[in-house]
C-alpha cells in the first residue's frame, strides 16, 4: 500500500501492566528477522495482549489507502460511510506523533 511505511509480524515477548491504569508496556521482536525489537504503549483496556501471542504491526503515513496525506490541521477523523481506508485491516489502531525513539548502531531503528 502506498501509505504504509513499515509492516511485520511481532511476537509479544512481555507486558507491562503496573506503570498506568488501562496502559500495557509489551516488548516484542520481529518473527521475520529477530534483529528488530518493539517497545509499544497500548490502551489495555481496548486491545488486551498476552505474553507469548503475536501482533501484526504497520506504520503509515496516513491512513487513506491511495496515500494522500493530509494536512497536519485536519488531524483524524472517521472515515465516511462507504469509505474504505487502512484501518479497516487491524483490530486497534492508533494515530498521532512519535514523540520518542533511540538511535541505534546501524541501519535499524
Amino acid at each position: 500500500m502506498a501509505s504504509t511505511l513499515f509492516d511485520d509480524i511481532f511476537h509479544i515477548e512481555s507486558v507491562e501492566t503496573d506503570r498506568y491504569d488501562r496502559v500495557a508496556r509489551l516488548t516484542a521482536s520481529s518473527v521475520s528477522d529477530k534483529d528488530v525489537r518493539l517497545t509499544l504503549d497500548i490502551n489495555s483496556e481496548l486491545f488486551p495482549v498476552t505474553k507469548g501471542s503475536s501482533i501484526s504491526l504497520a506504520v503509515a503515513q496516513t491512513l487513506s489507502l491511495d496515500g494522500e496525506v493530509k494536512p497536519p490541521s485536519s488531524g483524524w477523523r472517521e472515515a465516511k460511510p462507504g469509505e474504505r481506508t487502512l484501518a479497516d485491516d487491524y483490530d486497534y489502531v492508533m494515530y498521532g506523533t512519535v514523540y520518542k525513539f533511540e538511535e541505534s548502531s546501524g541501519d535499524k531503528m
